[in-house]
């Protein structure tokens, strides 16, 4: 399976950006799909994932300003972030988990939000 995200860039604060990532191959062993962030200084975050089943989970502090949503027919996730702060630049990574519990991991889209 290969992740392939984009959507990221320059935005300020209070602003909205949607990150896509599409997954292809043999998604069979995937159970859920999801992103992750990574701040300068900090370690790796999730930011909300979506299983198959449509379950979601959120990172608490996220809630309310972002939205994953997931076509499992495009084998592909979103992210949609509203009222973006500062302290929500960071590479954002996208992640397909499987059944077993591996991670495969996209190439990371930058997100920079300005003050």
């Amino acid at each position: 399976v290969q992740l392939q995200a984009s959507g990221g860039g320059l935005v300020q604060a209070g602003g909205s950006l949607r990150l896509s990532c599409a997954a292809s191959g043999n998604m069979d062993s995937i159970d859920a799909m999801g992103w992750y962030r990574h701040a300068p200084g900090k370690q790796r975050e999730l930011v909300a994932s979506e299983t198959n089943g449509g379950r979601t989970n959120y990172a608490d502090s996220l809630k309310g300003r972002f939205t994953i949503s997931k076509d499992n027919a495009k084998n592909s996730v979103y992210l949609q972030m509203n009222s973006l702060r500062p302290e929500d630049t960071a590479i954002y990574y996208c992640n397909a988990h499987s059944y077993w519990g591996a991670d495969l991991w996209g190439q990371g889209t930058l997100v920079t939000v300005s003050s």
